[in-house]
């Protein structure tokens, strides 16, 4: 007979880099309280008060607002998949890995792709993006809030009036933003939206919080062809999570309670002084690199708070041994560039429940330890 394995020992990480983030020992705990049925009147309490609390802190009052089951490259596809049909033109922002991966899943959609493009640091500037929506007249126009490979904080208040204005809907990726920045869905009249637990909610991957608005349900419900996806069809899984209540799928019960009281902390907090929070120490770790030679490498006016693109020194000849001798010496997790940006540059994460200056004191420690 095989030999059974002795349980696993995990080691306390401090976790900055591009997630998953820290996690509050209270979002722990519920994590262990007892699984009970994905159908149980209870879990249905907790479902609706996940929602409740989801509207709130995207700042919406969309009805068709739950946590879709999967990380947030699944909310990424379960908006894409119910919101795109088949010759669908698609305008997406590319500026890094991630709206290039929300491309790849709109093709897959069947939509017709365009782009526009920024150098990676850089935003996409609105304006050009607001022409192009002039230009093809998209079903779906795409914008990353918050591009997690370059810490590039995008801007897009006009874009979905310029949208609107021909019929389109705009959606955004806010699995970086939410829970750190303001996202302002309603304000924004943005039509669709996915975030990801592990970022500034402070939670274990596993839930992709996502939310459309009327109009946008309006699409779903009036596609001339069947979604790609049954498990992410919204269809569906609205049902479940409002609506008859009818069964869809086994939903992950016990990250539905760590959801919960990841969402309960940061209303407790208030979203204000949350997003002051995470600015105040972003400039602490800014002030703290600045002070040793390091530099930015994303633009200076549109740069992410929760999530820092440091160019590498060049007295370092081996980033990934500094990064390997942190997270053996110093328990710290820090992330390596990706793209167009491996090693080039390092991406400092400050989210959510490890926003705090005693947390930028560590890493820069640290950094002066291995560095």
């Amino acid at each position: 007979m095989p030999t059974a394995h002795p349980p696993i020992e995990v080691p306390n990480r401090l976790l900055h880099g591009p997630g998953p983030s820290p996690v509050a020992p209270s979002v722990l705990a519920a994590l262990a309280k007892p699984c009970i049925g994905h159908m149980d009147p209870e879990f249905m309490r907790v479902m609706n008060e996940v929602r409740e609390m989801l509207q709130a802190v995207f700042e919406t009052n969309n009805e068709m607002t739950l946590a879709c089951s999967g990380t947030g490259s699944a909310g990424a596809e379960m908006l894409v998949d119910n919101l795109v049909e088949p010759g669908d033109t698609c305008l997406v922002g590319v500026n890094g890995v991630f709206g290039g991966r929300l491309v790849e899943k709109c093709r897959r959609a069947g939509g017709k792709v365009e782009t526009v493009t920024a150098a990676w640091g850089d935003a996409i500037d609105e304006d050009m993006f607001i022409t192009k929506i002039e230009e093809l007249k998209p079903q779906l126009a795409v914008l990353v809030h918050a591009e997690t490979s370059t810490g590039v904080h995008q801007p897009l208040d006009r874009v979905a009036d310029a949208a609107h204005r021909h019929g389109g809907l705009f959606m955004v990726d806010c699995v970086t933003s939410l829970g750190g920045l303001p996202v302002k869905i309603d304000q924004r009249h943005i039509d669709a939206a996915y975030s990801g637990t592990q970022k500034c909610l402070s939670c274990p991957p596993g839930l992709a919080p996502v939310t459309l608005s009327e109009r946008a349900m309006h699409k779903v419900q009036n596609r001339l062809t069947p979604v790609n996806s049954w498990y992410l069809d919204l269809t569906l899984v609205g049902n479940y999570w409002s609506g008859s209540r009818a069964y869809h799928h086994t939903a992950p019960v016990n990250m539905n309670y760590a959801l919960h009281e990841a969402l309960r902390l940061i209303l407790e907090e208030g979203l204000e002084p949350r997003f002051e929070r995470h600015q105040r120490v972003h400039t602490h770790l800014s002030e703290q690199l600045a002070a040793r030679g390091f530099e930015y490498a994303s633009d200076p006016d549109n740069s992410l708070p929760m999530l820092n693109l440091v160019t590498i020194p060049k007295s370092v000849n081996d980033e990934a041994a500094v990064r390997r001798a942190l997270l053996d010496e110093h328990g710290i997790e820090i992330g390596g560039g990706l793209g167009d940006l491996a090693g080039k540059c390092w991406r400092i994460g400050l989210m959510g429940h490890g926003a705090r200056e005693e947390s930028v004191d560590a890493i820069v420690k640290a950094l002066d330890e291995v560095a």
